[in-house]
């Protein structure tokens, strides 16, 4: 039996992904937000379709069509909720807190149920070498499993995590399935103890550091009085802290990737660390420069429909206000290019960090005993799954 690994390749480049996102983010306009169902399923294709694994590429099957399906049932799920939260505004304070507390509880477990389902949704619709996987398991199990963990987490300060991690790492992949072939998982949480107990003191004394420095500087009291410098040690913490974490991700999904196996198969992961760092530097450029050429085009837009408040060569606040009130022009502008804020952090993000996470991922992934894959024999498509519902109306889906 075959046993040296076998390079994943990625042969997808981000120009390709540029113009998917660039069509799809234009049709969002005339299609009022739903082409992004359709978005999804065409990065989907990319991402798949441009993954290639012992010389066969993986493919996905699912339909945008069965996204939005599920999308307009998760809806009805929530239509009683906003209801909710309004009946909420019109009671006591108290009312109020306790009300937003319970269902703010509730919409952390059902984040567990909808990442659950849409995994589900997404290996069900994925294909290698012509057979489908599929995610076995309760959906409602690993939400119980995940919100108690979570709980435990938060009353142990973070100190729980690693176990929490390994558990819901192993109940993943152990109800994973490639045709008739179940995926084992020999991940436990002694991987992840060290490092990340190493992280949380580091982390615990960074944020003790920054507390001291700016109670030194009266920063609650007195913010504009305190010296510059303290904003940037205050910065600099952060910037040290996002580094640690940073590094301790990478360690974990490493770790856990490569404690999956599948039969004879093994996958083995190297996530690099200083890449996610670079990917994000990329981001924060590309963000930036996204912006900048944003606030250009808002100037001369503001410039074009509300001149009068930059007569003279300065600025007159209460003139534009006055414009924006007199001039629907005026308000489309100020509305179109708040959207567009936030569709360009979007943008940026799926087309630098997605995209960079991906192939980090391809690059540093080999699988040894394909050969013993051989024998896999196909199972039939689950149906009855109608997309990702809650996942979308949660925005916790993936890619």
């Amino acid at each position: 039996m075959q046993t040296d690994p076998n390079n994943v390749t990625f042969t997808g480049t981000r120009w390709d992904l540029f113009i998917v996102l660039l069509r799809g983010y234009v049709l969002m306009i005339p299609t009022i937000g739903l082409n992004r169902f359709w978005l999804t399923t065409r990065k989907r294709r990319f991402y798949w379709g441009h993954t290639d694994i012992g010389g066969d590429a993986l493919e996905y099957s699912g339909d945008a069509r069965q996204l939005l399906v599920g999308f307009l049932m998760a809806l009805a799920l929530f239509l009683p909720l906003y209801g909710l939260f309004f009946y909420l505004s019109t009671q006591s304070v108290e009312t109020i807190i306790i009300g937003y507390g319970a269902v703010a509880l509730g919409v952390w477990f059902l984040y567990g149920y909808a990442q659950y389902r849409a995994r589900d949704f997404r290996l069900s619709r994925t294909l290698w070498r012509g057979i489908r996987f599929d995610q076995g398991g309760n959906a409602l199990r690993y939400a119980l499993r995940r919100f108690f963990w979570s709980l435990l987490n938060l009353v142990s300060l973070g100190l729980a995590y690693p176990f929490m991690a390994a558990g819901l790492w192993a109940y993943r992949y152990r109800h994973s399935w490639y045709g008739d072939r179940q995926f084992g998982f020999a991940g436990s949480w002694k991987q992840l103890a060290l490092p990340y107990y190493l992280t949380w003191l580091a982390i615990a004394a960074l944020l003790v550091t920054g507390l001291v420095l700016a109670q030194q500087a009266n920063l609650v009291s007195a913010p504009w009085e305190a010296d510059p410098a303290i904003y940037g040690w205050l910065v600099l913490l952060f910037l040290a802290g996002f580094v640690l974490v940073t590094f301790y991700r990478a360690i974990e999904i490493s770790r856990m990737f490569s404690a999956i196996r599948l039969g004879g198969a093994a996958l083995s992961l190297r996530l690099p660390a200083f890449g996610l760092l670079g990917q994000y530097l990329l981001f924060v450029l590309g963000l930036l420069a996204c912006y900048l050429v944003l606030a250009l085009g808002g100037f001369i837009v503001l410039g074009l429909v509300a001149g009068e408040a930059f007569a003279g060569g300065g600025f007159d606040l209460d003139a534009l206000m006055a414009s924006m009130q007199s001039s629907i022009a005026t308000l489309l502008a100020i509305v179109t290019g708040y959207l567009l804020f936030f569709a360009a952090f979007a943008f940026v993000s799926e087309l630098v960090l997605g995209y960079g996470f991906w192939r980090l991922m391809a690059r540093g992934a080999t699988i040894s005993g394909l050969a013993s894959l051989d024998g896999v024999r196909a199972r039939a498509e689950d149906k009855a799954l109608a997309g990702e519902g809650l996942a979308d109306a949660l925005n916790v889906g993936g890619y």
